[in-house]
């Protein structure tokens, strides 16, 4: 019998399944987005909203029950492109994923930006939510296609440059 190589790695497929059942604020936060409306929580303390709502602030670590209604249109506060395709990402190379200050938050949400070219991305970009058509609507992010532009002037940094 011949002395074998050591096993330096082996390749073998893996698979992860999760179920994640909502409670509290994250419950309420997809009930609502399931109706076509954006909520957070603000805290009662520093007064900031959080979008997603998570039910204490992160900051205070007090919990949160006042409900704010957010606007679907926002800022990109920082982005990214991707030009790196990847097999469990079923989206056309480059794409923006970007943190968006949603009107009326306090903290950036994360999504994607599209109906422009990624070189139009931009830190300071005003932009508002595209709607999947209603008879698609879950409780879900899914909701929310992605941002586009609006048209509107951009935000000066120094009215984002605290949620970066």
């Amino acid at each position: 019998m011949s002395e074998a190589e050591p096993v330096k790695s082996i390749v073998t497929p893996t698979r992860l399944e999760y179920a994640y059942t909502a409670v509290g604020a994250q419950a309420r936060f997809l009930d609502e987005i399931s109706r076509g409306r954006i909520i957070g929580q603000r805290c009662p303390q520093c007064r900031k909203v959080y979008v997603p709502a998570r039910g204490a602030c992160p900051r205070c670590g007090v919990p949160t029950a006042e409900v704010v209604e957010v606007s679907g249109r926002g800022t990109v506060t920082t982005f990214c492109v991707v030009r790196v395709p990847s097999e469990n990402i079923d989206l056309k190379l480059p794409f923006v994923a970007a943190h968006i200050l949603l009107d009326g938050a306090d903290i950036p949400f994360f999504s994607l930006v599209g109906d422009c070219d990624a070189s139009e991305v931009r830190m300071g970009l005003r932009v508002e939510a595209v709607w999947a058509p209603r008879e698609e609507w879950g409780p879900t992010f899914a909701n929310i296609r992605h941002f586009r532009p609006t048209g509107e002037p951009d935000v000066a940094f120094e009215k984002f440059k605290e949620h970066l």
